[in-house]
């Protein structure tokens, strides 16, 4: 009894509490709600033109690390996280979000330059990294042995953590006279290292206008390469496969005037009927000060990881990614959206990120 008595003493002092300070916990849910995932949304014209679901990361990405209702998993390691050259995309951005998720989590992720794509399946298969980013055609050549990687070649030790932004096929070119793809004919042209993600996507896209390999004079340049060969006029265009704006181009157009060169709708179709993964994309003329938008395709740019990379491992990589979006340091960053990284259906994804989209309301397929 005198247990009830003292519990009923207890509750009428808070309630007289609550009525004395009802103003200051207004104050504090005020607060609340002036942030979470709308302050850190995507801007969903990027989403919507690379593909991805329009309705940006405000809806379906996470908010600030402070606000965010996740939490990341304790046990982490260290990653060695292969991106490419360091004048593309891969390495800029994937310095960015190794930072963020050692500075976010219990795992170290030190972002390193490589070839790309295809050399990046490469290091996984010998041990030199456990999670690379890599095109969503190469993944899928890797997987099935398929083009560069044969029966032999083929490597299914990976699963998919997630799809981050399209990376669109920009052709470079300093000559005015190169307008369409035909015109590539008989020119000097980059077409990526041979056996690259790039070098395949270039074949792909002179395929779509029936042209060939023996068609061109092609060189076989990385992003840098092939932009210092621009500037000094020693090729007359370049394919290079990346998220646009590419440092590579961003350099060379604040050089000299570039164009890129647009594909038609009818070669565009032509393509995706007999290479369904790539999408129509436009990059606008904003992005490097052109003259005109250009029509062309991209692939989507997929972070992937070894099988025996841990769960949490993999659940805090990305967490560190979309848990704090608005300080993501780079362009990129407006293009990621959960619906757009859940899509990947070419290979299983990782049992950490089976568990991280879970806890989004979001079902992958699992490995």
């Amino acid at each position: 009894m005198k247990r009830l008595f003292a519990s009923l003493i207890a509750f009428a002092m808070v309630l007289s509490l609550a009525a004395c300070g009802g103003g200051g916990s207004s104050a504090g849910g005020g607060s609340a709600s002036s942030g979470g995932a709308a302050s850190g949304g995507a801007a969903s014209s990027g989403a919507a033109s690379s593909g991805a679901a329009s309705s940006g990361a405000a809806s379906t990405g996470g908010s600030s690390a402070g606000g965010s209702e996740l939490a990341p998993r304790d046990g982490g390691t260290d990653l060695t996280f292969a991106t490419g050259g360091e004048t593309g995309t891969y390495y800029a951005f994937g310095n960015v979000i190794g930072n963020k998720v050692g500075d976010l989590t219990s795992t170290t992720c030190t972002a390193v330059s490589s070839g790309g794509s295809a050399a990046n399946i490469q290091s996984l298969m010998d041990g030199d990294c456990q999670i690379a980013f890599c095109q969503s055609d190469v993944m899928a050549y890797a997987y099935n042995g398929e083009r560069t990687f044969d029966a032999e070649s083929a490597y299914q030790g990976f699963s998919t953590v997630a799809a981050l932004y399209m990376e669109q096929v920009q052709i470079v070119t300093v000559n005015p006279d190169i307008k369409t793809v035909a015109d590539l004919a008989g020119k000097k042209v980059s077409i990526g290292a041979s056996g690259s993600g790039v070098y395949y996507n270039a074949i792909d896209i002179l395929g779509a206008y029936d042209l060939t390999e023996e068609d061109i004079v092609p060189t076989y340049q990385d992003f840098a390469g092939s932009a210092e060969a621009l500037q000094d006029g020693q090729i007359d265009a370049a394919f290079i496969v990346a998220g646009a704006p590419t440092t590579a181009v961003t350099s060379l157009a604040a050089s000299k005037p570039i164009n890129l060169v647009s594909l038609d709708d009818e070669h565009i179709d032509k393509l995706i009927a007999s290479s369904p993964y790539y999408s129509k994309n436009v990059i606008s003329k904003d992005t490097y000060g052109t003259d005109a938008d250009c029509t062309t395709v991209a692939v989507g740019a997929v972070i992937i990881a070894n099988d025996d990379v841990s769960e949490a491992d993999v659940y805090n990589f990305l967490y560190g990614t979309f848990e704090d979006i608005p300080n993501l340091s780079h362009d990129k960053a407006n293009e990621l959206d959960l619906e757009f990284a859940s899509s990947v259906t070419s290979v299983g994804y990782h049992p950490g990120a089976v568990a991280y989209f879970a806890d989004k309301g979001i079902t992958v397929p699992g490995k």
